[in-house]
Order: C-alpha cells, then structure tokens, then sequence
C-alpha cells in the first residue's frame, strides 16, 4: 500500500465572491438574503520540494455559525474570515505531516486561538474544515487519486488520534470498505418563510429566472421525494404549518421521507414534546407522521448538551447539528439521548469520517442500526462547494442530502460565464445549461455525480476563475 504523503502548508490565499439570492431565506428569526461564498487556494510541499495546488469553497452564512442576536450579517462574515485567517496561520506553522496530521497537530490550537478571539466554535471549525479540504485536495492531487480512493487507501493518514474512544475499532478496515455512490436523492428544504401554493404568492412578485418558487412549484419541477421541514419552536404554529404542507406533499407526491429541522427554535425538550405529540394527535398529519426519519437540532446548542433528551427520543430520534462544535460533541449527545449527528463539509471533512466511524461502532456494538449520520447543508452552491460535499455525503453513506443552494440561487450565478461552461464540460452528468445559466440538473428527485467522484483531488476537474473573484488580505 501507498504511504500516505508528509507535506507542509507553504501558502494559502484566501478570495470570495457575491452571491444574491433569488427570494430570502430565514434562518430562525433572521431573514437573509444575500451572502459571500469564501474560496480558499493552497500550496502544499512534499520533503522532496515538489509542491501542488489545492482548493476549496463555502458559502459565508449568516446568522447560522453564531447566532447571537446582537451581530449583524456583516459580524457574521467578519467571524468567518477571521477564522479562516487563523486557521491558514495555525498550519502554516506546523512541520510537515500526513493531511490528517496536519488537521489533528493544528485542531487544539486553532480552537483556542479562536476563543481567545471570541469565536464559538462552530465558526473556529468552519476556517479550519476549508482549509483541510484545500489541503486535501492537493494531496490528492500530488498523489493523483481521486478523494475516495485517497480515503480508502488512507493516503491522508487517518487514524484513532483524534478520538481515543474509537481504541479497538480498525479504522483502516472502515475506510477500505467505504463504498461511494454517484447518485444520491435531494432532500428539499421547506423554509418557515417559503410559499406553499401559487394561491399563496398574493402580491409578492415572481423571480423573472422560471425557476420555481413555491412548493407546487418544485415538486412538478423536480420530482423530490425526500423533504425537510423547519419548524418554528411554537407547537401550535407549527402544526398549522405542517397541515398545510402535509396537504400537499399527500397530493403531489407518491412515497416520500421527511425530517424536521429545529434550527436551535426550541427553548426546552417539553416543547419539544409537546410539537412531537400534536403531530401524532392530528389525523391529517397522519401519513406526514409515517414518512418522518428524525428530527434536526430541536433546541438552542447552549442548552441541547445539558440536559438528557429521552423523553423526546423516545417519541422520535433526534439528531445534532449546530451543537457539533468540535470532536467530541457526537459522545456527549450519545450520553444525552441523541441517535444522530449530521455531515456538513462547512464542520469538517474528518469530523464526519470518524463520526461516520463511530456510527458503525455502536451500531455493531447494540446490533442495530440505532445510531445514525445524515447529509447536511442548506446554502451550498453548485460548483467546487457543491462537489466536494457531495463526494463527502457519498463516502459517509448518505442516500439522501439535503440540498437547496440551487433554489435559492439561479444556477451559478455571479461566476463567469467561462467558469460555468467548464462546469457544464467537465461534469455534464450533475449540471444543465439553461437560460444562458449553468444550473444543477434534478431528475425525478436525484443528482448523478460520477465526474464529481472521479476527479483527480476532491470533487472537481475544473479551477475556478480566481481573477474573477476578491482577495480577503
């Protein structure tokens, strides 16, 4: 076997672009609508001098890293960037290493410097997830291996390090046996915001791009499936909400799977036993109630590991997703009552492996299928952000994702005409042209990746147009 590669960070450059989107989106009580996507471009040097380049990219949202109410939008980003400064400064530090090495020598230290900056740390592990991504990708392409044969050889070095509860588990044997798949179904997300039927639009004024806007809309256009649902933390208002979409996913869709999405809404495990016992109790919910795989991050990450969650659990698993904070986070919510733990490129690329890991432990361990993993991420947008995190979705097994960047944003919007053309070249089997756009292609509910997957580094065989973007100092 390949040995995996010591290489040390010799530059990174950090660059963004706008990104408008067609309608707002609400995270929680915020409504955004408009955000920069970072991008982030590497050079990594082997002992022998030989040196590659590597790259990375991810929307810069607000109101979702940190969501306290006294930062604005602008504070949002500000923390992103500052984050990924600290994270290109922590590794370029560091003596040369396996990619994980790098991740594992840099992780402890980049939190702290984090804090001592006042970033919490899911926005210390946004800075630090892309810039191990970059880094990943230049392996990768040192080694000339796509992402998942560079996982499954262990040519980035990945070992029980970083999580001593994984002792005993034969790590490299889980790797080798990670099986990817290049079709994966999309999870639409219903926002608390998004407008049900064309009845519902009433005055407000259609994006002129003919893509759809409402949840008729999307479901006549492209034959999703698989859905998630935001719910408010207020029982009573979100049932009603839940009626009226019910109405509709029975009507227009034949089988379909749903998850609910908290999004940090509830303020205690009573409330939200008390939404989970309204859906059972309503009979028009009845089918909706059937279809429902878990339930997303119910209460704020300040409270959600404090407290055990059976009595919700009981009822329906639960899973986490802005408490994931740092390594350890999925072994204190398994003590607490949760099942699940979500996949997102934004918190790390090797968080979700040995996550994915630990999955498989203690699932082997209770003979069951109890705990599980789940594929993330709202905003991504097509392009390098898009593929790299479908490449991670597939190696941790997902048969779905959550994937809505593409109706928030027409297509590729904001990057050059030349860049979406050689998107629309090299990976012709995940995108379409239309309207002078090049824009994710959705058939009968699923995406087809198999270029994405087979690319030479993680996910994509084409260099985005970096003159065409603003360098953050």
């Amino acid at each position: 076997m390949t040995e995996a590669p010591r290489v040390r960070l010799v530059g990174a450059e950090i660059f963004e672009r706008p990104v408008e989107f067609r309608f707002p989106f609400r995270f929680g009580a915020a409504r955004v609508t408009n955000a920069p996507q970072a991008f982030v471009r590497v050079r990594v040097e082997d002992a022998s001098g030989r040196s590659t380049i590597g790259r990375s990219a991810e929307m810069m949202m607000p109101k979702w890293f940190d969501k306290n109410p006294s930062l604005s939008p602008e504070d949002n980003v500000g923390q992103l960037r500052a984050s990924l400064r600290l994270a290109a400064e922590g590794l370029k530090s560091l003596q040369a290493e396996t990619a994980f090495g790098l991740h594992v020598a840099a992780e402890t230290k980049h939190h702290q410097a984090a804090a001592t900056h006042g970033l919490p740390p899911l926005v210390a592990s946004y800075g630090l997830a892309l810039l191990d991504r970059a880094i990943l990708d230049a392996v990768c392409r040192m080694m000339g291996a796509c992402a998942a044969e560079a996982v499954r050889n262990n040519l980035l070095g990945v070992s029980g390090v970083a999580a001593p509860d994984l002792a005993g588990f034969d790590l490299t044997r889980f790797l080798s046996r990670l099986n990817v798949s290049s079709r994966l179904a999309v999870r639409h997300t219903i926002g608390l915001a998004d407008v049900l039927t064309v009845a519902d639009l009433g005055a407000m004024q259609r994006p002129a791009d003919g893509l759809p806007q409402t949840l008729e809309d999307v479901i006549a256009a492209y034959g999703h499936r698989y859905f998630k649902i935001k719910v408010s933390g207020r029982p009573a208002e979100d049932i009603e909400r839940l009626v009226a979409i019910a109405a509709i996913l029975d009507d227009r869709v034949g089988d379909y799977r749903a998850t609910l999405d908290g999004n940090e809404q509830f303020e205690n495990i009573d409330l939200v036993c008390d939404l989970l016992d309204r859906i059972e109790e309503e009979p028009r919910l009845k089918r909706l109630r059937a279809s429902m795989l878990f339930f997303e991050q119910p209460i704020a990450r300040a409270e959600a590991l404090s407290k055990p969650v059976v009595a919700a659990a009981q009822r329906m698993p639960l899973e986490i997703d802005e408490s994931d904070g740092d390594m350890g986070a999925f072994l204190r919510a398994r003590e607490l009552g949760y099942a699940g733990i979500s996949s997102k490129s934004c918190k790390g690329f090797y968080r979700a492996l040995i996550n994915r890991a630990r999955v498989e432990k203690w699932n082997a361990e209770a003979g069951s299928s109890h705990y599980f993993m789940s594929a993330e991420d709202l905003t991504t947008q097509a392009g390098l952000a898009l593929q790299q995190d479908l490449v991670l979705a597939s190696l941790v097994g997902a048969g779905h994702v959550e994937r809505n960047g593409h109706h928030y944003v027409d297509g590729m919007a904001g990057a050059p005409e030349g860049e979406q053309l050689a998107y629309l070249s090299h990976h012709g089997d995940l995108y379409e042209g239309a309207a002078g756009q090049t824009r994710l292609a959705i058939q009968a509910g699923e995406i087809t990746f198999a270029t994405a997957l087979r690319s030479v580094g993680l996910g994509s065989s084409v260099d985005p147009d970096w003159a065409a973007m603003r360098p953050v100092s």
